[in-house]
């Protein structure tokens, strides 16, 4: 399979955004989970399964954002995620969101994923299954911008 982003369409609703009519900050971490939920399940292991069949749990432990194109109420967002590391006990995941009308990258940002015993919480390596799955969704921005529909000048 050709290493690819999945991408998700999503408009702003009337929760998302702030008195100025502008989509809230906190509102894109929404449109990251939903992003980040329906990989693993594409990848062929939802959420409500992964942790079970695997033993692990897999708890944020960074969180960054950059806020480049302001989305209004009723805009359509294309939300790409993909994975661009994978660590002994970690997992970087990306999100790129798109603002459809304008063409425009709306926001950026990463999360950092770490593997740990469901016990002790402590870091335990990734399973290689769980890798392998999760492997055809790894590459570099660029080329996922692109599979995005943003040009070579959209970045943060």
């Amino acid at each position: 399979m050709q290493p690819r982003p999945f991408i998700i369409e999503e408009y702003v609703r009337w929760s998302d955004v702030d008195f100025a009519g502008i989509i809230f900050y906190g509102a894109y971490v929404r449109f990251f989970e939903i992003a980040e939920t329906e990989l693993f399940r594409e990848a062929g292991v939802p959420y409500s399964q992964v942790f079970d069949r695997f033993g692990i749990w897999l708890p944020r432990a960074h969180l960054h954002c950059d806020f480049t194109y302001p989305a209004r109420l009723d805009d359509r967002l294309r939300v790409g995620a993909y994975f661009t590391a994978f660590g002994r006990s970690s997992i970087r995941i990306n999100f790129d969101v798109l603002h459809v009308r304008a063409g425009e990258l709306a926001a950026a940002g990463h999360e950092v994923l770490v593997c740990t015993d469901r016990d002790s919480l402590h870091p335990v390596t990734i399973p290689a299954e769980l890798r392998s799955v999760l492997e055809p969704f790894a590459l570099d921005e660029a080329d996922a911008r692109h599979a995005l529909g943003l040009g070579t000048g959209a970045t943060t």
